[in-house]
């Protein structure tokens, strides 16, 4: 007889391929999408930064909506998949029907796919390890999905720069059949319903095991009048519009220069990221477990506006993917840190998820109006300007976390599972 702690832990296993392979497809087309419409299609930054907008004010519509869903379904795997599958037409769409109304239609429904796949993950997480071993797991999701990005992203460029661009849209439609498989690995018996949705800790092992107990949900004007998910929300938001526009950016940069394969420079500011994000997921999420929250989220609001300055110091490609390292460290410590802060502010309230989507409505928000902000400013006063205007909301970010935002931490939560959380430190 297959016992609950083997097959929980084939599901844990499934979780860390699910974090590899989405990699792949969670907007991981982003950066390929801005060097495929710039250099094979010669579209203006104003062209790409429209379709930027449009289709991240469109995913950023559905955010709010889809963590409520998330939080209220219990067929978390099932979201996965309908996610993937969207992802897959809409990559396929973008290269067999490059026009601009179809392309953008396209890129909507990839980017309402994607709003289901943090907090869909997130929510998996937190039902199969508990409040006790979140940190490690978010960690571990974070390492493996950025370790699946350098894969990615090393097989986009080679695809791009030897075959087509087109082909890394159906590189990307192919991981996502690949994403459906490890979906369905996940044991739906093994997510504790109540958890995943932020309810209140079981206070027993039976009561853990209780697949049907009804989890008490609080008002959602509970969320609303909480003062520090407010801050954090706004801090959230100053980070990403600072953030999202740069990497388009350099995109746009490389795809003019003289020279070289913009796809492989391209690929190479991606990995470069990622490669830096690999070690640091894990490390970020043991400190986590040990530390306040604040010290070690601020780090990732100062490297902000040092990467802005320094994109404007030089445009050789060798010099723009160096700068990635500090996306990397940014990006790496914000995709852990934000999880377990919205965790902290929403525990016993049910509404961990929907907290997830609202904030990301607002961060969906900053991002768009991001990307369309640095076009025209690219187009109007050249790429400089616009890089110094996103460093410029990046110092305002940094002092306002470090003004404003209050710990989130409280005491230490109890582990679920000697063996669950030897296995995080172990990997």
């Amino acid at each position: 007889m297959v016992t609950r702690s083997v097959t929980h832990q084939q599901s844990l296993k499934a979780l860390d391929w699910l974090n590899v392979f989405l990699a792949d497809i969670q907007g991981g087309v982003g950066p390929f999408l801005v060097v495929y419409l710039t250099s094979s299609l010669q579209w203006n930054p104003a062209q790409v930064g429209l379709v930027m907008t449009i289709s991240g004010l469109t995913g950023v519509i559905a955010q709010t909506p889809i963590g409520a869903l998330v939080d209220r379904l219990r067929q978390k795997r099932s979201l996965i998949t309908i996610a993937a599958v969207l992802i897959a037409i809409s990559s396929i769409a973008t290269v067999t029907i490059p026009s601009l109304p179809v392309i953008t239609i396209s890129q909507s429904f990839s980017a309402i796919a994607g709003a289901f796949f943090g907090p869909t993950i997130a929510a998996i997480s937190l039902g199969l390890v508990g409040r006790g071993g979140i940190e490690y797991r978010l960690g571990r999701n974070q390492t493996l999905s950025s370790s699946g990005n350098v894969i990615a992203a090393i097989v986009a460029g080679l695809i791009g720069h030897f075959v087509n661009q087109a082909g890394i849209f159906y590189f990307i439609a192919l991981m996502s059949v690949a994403v459906i498989f490890c979906a369905l690995k996940i044991r739906k018996q093994d997510i504790n319903y109540r958890l995943a949705r932020g309810g209140d800790d079981p206070e027993s092992k039976e009561r853990l095991e209780d697949r049907k107990e009804k989890v008490n949900v609080s008002k959602f004007t509970t969320l609303l009048s909480d003062r520090r998910l407010l801050i954090f929300a706004i801090c959230a938001v100053l980070f990403h519009f600072a953030n999202a526009a740069m990497l388009p950016l350099v995109g746009e940069v490389l795809a003019h220069h003289k020279g070289g394969s913009p796809p492989l420079f391209m690929s190479a500011c991606v990995v470069t990221a990622q490669l830096v994000m690999i070690p640091l997921g894990i490390l970020v999420g043991r400190r986590a477990s040990k530390d306040r929250r604040k010290p070690i989220f601020l780090l990732a609001f100062l490297v902000l506006p040092i990467r802005g300055v320094l994109y404007t110091l030089s445009d050789n490609p060798f010099f723009l993917v160096s700068v990635q390292l500090l996306d990397g460290v940014g990006a790496g410590i914000f995709g852990v840190m934000q999880l377990l802060v919205i965790a902290d502010l929403t525990k016993g309230t049910g509404h961990f998820n929907l907290a997830q989507g609202a904030i990301g409505t607002a961060v969906g928000i900053g991002a768009s109006l991001s990307n369309s902000l640095a076009g025209f400013i690219a187009k109007s006063a050249g790429y400089n300007a616009s890089f110094l205007s996103m460093a410029a909301i990046a110092a305002v970010a940094l002092a306002f976390f470090w003004f404003f935002m209050p710990e989130t931490k409280s005491t230490p939560y109890p582990v679920s599972s000697k063996s669950e959380l030897a296995t995080f430190r172990d990997s």
